[in-house]
């Protein structure tokens, strides 16, 4: 409890981008999220007040977090799982557990979950040598998709692998690999969920994700043309794995929508990209739910604000690092608002570098291909200053 507030202290391990929206969030339930941060430049260290500089994988910089704090949770899944239940064991609150948290950590402990529950999933195999994957591959047919089964987000650490070649040379650098089906997708979608301690849970609409590179690009709510029973399905689907693997705070159920329904491709437990568009797109946001879930309090309604809402990432691009920042970066965040003045900016004070998750930009409206034509124009201007042809800017600006 903050003697100063009154109010419960929620420390956050991880001072990315995730922390710093969380935090904005906190601002206005009368908090300040204490964070742990690897250094003082971190996006949520600029901006937060109760920062904690040390290194995740460090039990004593995780233990001087939680001193006094009402609860634990994270901006990515990487702590040690070892050390989530000493954390527990010391008395601390921690959510999502380490039970939980787990199956967002080790993809092989989410698949054998996931089998055992009955829940629909690609074909998969742990495999150890190449003839394990020959083998799978005899029955799924090539390419197999292989995974580590730890560290990998944003398309690190999986493998589209089209013979046995590529496939020994990847056991041989990372050991013991899962490997799964290469599924035949129509698009990939994400089913967010909120679920507090209490067992009270809160969806948002299932939205598309846009993929390149393995980098999430857009992200558009609700998704189009989804019909009404697979969406419903996949909500439900979200539900139960929460309900089944005692999730508090966020999960972000990564799908991959096939002509014979969904399959569960991923798990996050914590905000996620594809949550992004619910700060001015939702009642609640992903990151203001977060925090409610994770201190037990009842959570906020997750109705949309607008028929359509679309974020749209900025990602570090050809702009050389002197060009982007400084004058360069307010000459286009003052051309972005001139032009787009109903799209909101959200900056994460990171430096450039291809690829890089610099921000995003979120645009609302009834006419979805209007609304996603303005979020990317914005968002590929901020990153290149590159001006779609259909929003020219007129001369004055």
């Amino acid at each position: 409890m903050d003697r100063r507030t009154g109010l419960p202290v929620v420390a956050m391990v991880g001072g990315g981008q995730l922390a710093r929206m969380t935090h904005q969030a906190a601002i206005a339930l009368g908090q300040s999220l204490r964070v742990l941060s690897a250094g003082p430049d971190e996006s949520a260290a600029l901006v937060a007040a109760d920062v904690e500089l040390g290194d995740h994988r460090d039990l004593d910089a995780l233990l001087r977090l939680a001193e006094g704090a009402t609860v634990v949770t994270f901006d990515h899944e990487h702590v040690p799982t070892e050390h989530l239940h000493a954390l527990a064991a010391a008395g601390h609150r921690v959510a999502p557990g380490p039970d939980a948290l787990v199956h967002a950590q080790d993809k092989l402990v989410l698949r054998r979950a996931l089998a055992a529950a009955g829940e629909p999933q690609p074909a998969w195999a742990e495999v150890a040598v190449v003839e394990e994957v020959e083998s799978f591959a005899g029955r799924h047919g090539w390419p197999v998709v292989l995974k580590t089964p730890r560290g990998g987000y944003d398309g690190k650490g999986v493998f589209v692998v089209p013979d046995r070649d590529e496939a020994a040379a990847l056991l041989v650098r990372h050991g013991t690999l899962l490997v799964e089906e290469r599924v035949r997708l129509t698009r990939e979608l994400c089913a967010q969920v909120a679920r507090s301690p209490f067992g009270q849970v809160a969806v948002w609409p299932v939205v598309e994700t846009v993929q390149v590179d393995g980098v999430c690009s857009e992200v558009l709510a609700p998704a189009p043309g989804l019909a009404d029973e697979l969406a419903t399905a996949a909500q439900e689907l979200a539900v139960r794995i929460a309900d089944r693997l005692g999730v508090v705070g966020m999960l972000a159920v990564e799908l991959f929508e096939t002509p014979e329904g969904v399959l569960v491709n991923e798990l996050a437990m914590r905000p996620h990209n594809s949550g992004h568009w619910t700060i001015e797109g939702a009642r609640t946001s992903q990151f203001e739910q977060h925090l409610r879930a994770v201190l037990d309090y009842p959570l906020g309604s997750t109705a949309m604000t607008a028929p359509v809402a679309v974020m749209a990432n900025v990602l570090g691009g050809r702009a050389a690092a002197d060009d982007w920042a400084g004058p360069g970066l307010d000459e286009r965040v003052h051309h972005l608002m001139a032009h787009w003045p109903d799209v909101k900016l959200h900056w994460y004070g990171k430096g450039q570098r291809p690829g890089r998750k610099l921000g995003h930009v979120t645009a609302l409206g009834a006419d979805l291909p209007r609304v996603r034509a303005r979020a990317a124009a914005a968002a590929r201007y901020l990153a290149d200053g590159e001006v779609d042809p259909a929003f020219a800017f007129p001369t004055g600006h």
